[in-house]
């Protein structure tokens, strides 16, 4: 579904990405592990189109997303949600999610979505007249990964979903992308710094180290290696 192959991007001499080449599998969910520095959210980036590669090429579901406009991506089935939580505070949590699926401007796929995010996260149907302001660190994520949901993508890509959150929300978090991948049939490309809570929902793991996979395979197996555990993950 999605692939890079031999990926360079770089910020001035700085290359973020060094001949980065990778196949995301239809379906599953894919941990993109490493340290700060490693190219994590930059690959993420550069796979939405926020930022340019110097060279190589990727392709998702066929379509080449190096020439395609940042503001088509979302069309071709691709959403993004990047570090930070990002939402906008003065508007309802209600209203945060219909901007989601605005693009579409179909109103019976939107409220099928809406009462789909709802379904998922129970806390966002129960603030759904709140400001986004009112909202917890983690109902914050939630409603992030909601107002992605709305476009009703095939890949989602979450740049540090876990980060600053409580472990007990952190697994409610991983356990929705578990059941997006299992029931949904969704491909999740998941960034993460917190690679042992990443690894117990991925299907695959790749390790990144300064721009360069220094290795990647079926994520038990990675969680399993204490070599590379110790010099690249942490734990």
């Amino acid at each position: 579904m999605l692939e890079l192959r031999d990926v360079v991007a770089t910020y001035g001499a700085v290359r973020a990405l060094d001949g980065v080449s990778l196949s995301v599998t239809d379906g599953a969910i894919t941990a993109v592990l490493g340290a700060n520095g490693a190219g994590k959210t930059t690959l993420l980036r550069t796979v939405n189109g926020l930022v340019r590669p110097a060279s190589g090429s990727i392709k998702y579901a066929g379509r080449d997303l190096v020439a395609a406009p940042v503001e088509q991506v979302v069309t071709f089935g691709l959403a993004h949600v990047p570090e930070g939580r990002g939402v906008i505070t003065e508007l309802t949590v209600e209203e945060n999610l219909r901007l989601g699926g605005l693009w579409r401007g179909n109103r019976k796929e939107s409220a099928d979505s809406l009462g789909t995010v709802y379904e998922m996260f129970p806390p966002l149907a129960d603030r759904r007249t709140q400001p986004a302001d009112t909202l917890s660190g983690g109902e914050r994520q939630m409603l992030a990964i909601g107002r992605a949901l709305m476009s009703r993508p095939t890949l989602l890509l979450l740049d540090e979903p876990s980060l600053g959150l409580a472990p007990r929300v952190t697994a409610q978090i991983m356990a929705t992308l578990r059941r997006l991948s299992r029931e949904q049939g969704m491909t999740v490309v998941l960034v993460e710094q917190n690679a042992r809570s990443a690894l117990s929902v991925a299907d695959v793991a790749v390790v990144l180290n300064l721009g360069r996979i220094v290795a990647q395979g079926n994520a038990d197996e990675l969680a399993a290696d204490e070599k590379l555990r110790h010099a690249y993950l942490g734990f």
